[in-house]
């Protein structure tokens, strides 16, 4: 069994046995614990989890989004990408603009009435279709805020200018590998108001030593079974596609969790999920011809050896 598979496995076992009940901003309940790390090594295998099978074209368009700085949800469904429609949706069906059939509480109602589910289906397919062929209702409801890209790539000082934390990152990390100042910000207090989706993974620093990059991220608040393998993934890619532009190795991708969860009504899932036998890990393949992580989109990115149990899906808690 590979390691950096087991680390996750033990994470959920750890929450099961030793978690607290708790309430949480969707009302859906979670039981959590505070305060856990896990440390994968990324010459071991790229850590895309095979107990379920995780989506890698998903994370990596989502990632490419993230490097762009953008913040509208149109490149993510140009690119069949719906992990962040949900967060869009609701602000739409909340608006004064919105005339259709009463979406409140669509998150837990469509899990349970049959009926309002299609309904639910319609109306965001007609949100999606719109977000994609309307550039004013796209401008209006696509966007999410100052989220994960704007941050990285577009921080706004006090003095009206912007900063693009990851293209001065990658400057240290080529000039000055030594630097304990290789950090990236998500959480920005300011702008956290007006965001559909407080950030998550909130702040990551690198690493250089022995000719290998290594990357820790602190994550505030961790979905341990839809979110912390799209997670794992994205920022051991995001590692891989830096130590890629800088001439290095990878590390060891460090993933240190503030408050990690199991929600409610993932429970069964979760069962499930420990019943299977790991797989081996797949490889990762970058097209070489790409020298900037600013230059890749989502072909560029390639897997080899990837032979995952079936995906288990579990709702989203919004």
């Amino acid at each position: 069994m590979s390691r950096n598979e087991q680390m996750y496995l033990d994470l959920i076992k750890h929450v099961l046995r030793d978690g607290a009940k708790k309430e949480d901003r969707t009302g859906t309940g979670t039981l959590s614990v505070f305060g856990y790390q896990m440390r994968f090594d990324l010459n071991e295998g790229f850590p895309l989890l095979t107990t379920k099978r995780v989506p890698l074209r998903l994370i990596a368009s989502e990632l490419i989004w993230f490097i762009r700085g953008d913040s509208n949800i149109r490149y993510l469904l140009e690119h069949n990408n719906n992990i962040w429609n949900e967060w869009a949706f609701k602000r739409w069906v909340s608006s004064e603009d919105y005339k259709g059939p009463d979406m409140s509480d669509f998150g837990l109602r469509s899990q349970t009435d049959i009926a309002f589910s299609a309904l639910y289906e319609e109306q965001m397919e007609l949100f999606k279709q719109r977000i994609l062929s309307d550039d004013v209702f796209a401008a209006a409801y696509g966007e999410l805020g100052d989220v994960y890209g704007k941050q990285w790539r577009e921080w706004r000082t006090t003095q009206g200018q912007t900063i693009d934390q990851l293209e001065d990152v990658i400057h240290q990390i080529k000039h000055n590998p030594d630097s304990r100042r290789m950090i990236v910000s998500a959480w920005n207090p300011e702008d956290v108001p007006s965001m559909a989706l407080p950030p998550c993974h909130t702040l990551f620093q690198f690493y250089v030593s022995d000719g290998k990059l290594s990357c820790q991220l602190y994550q505030r608040s961790a979905d341990i079974f839809l979110g912390i393998p799209f997670n794992i993934a994205s920022y051991a890619l995001l590692t891989h596609l830096i130590a890629h532009e800088c001439g290095l190795k990878v590390g060891e991708f460090v993933h240190t969790l503030g408050d990690a969860h199991i929600y409610t009504n993932h429970m069964e899932q979760i069962e499930q999920q420990l019943q299977r036998e790991p797989r081996p890990l797949p490889t990762l393949k970058l097209n070489a011809d790409k020298t900037s992580i600013f230059d890749f989109e989502v072909n560029d990115i390639q897997i080899e050896g990837y032979e995952p149990h079936a995906s288990i899906k579990g709702p989203v808690a919004v």
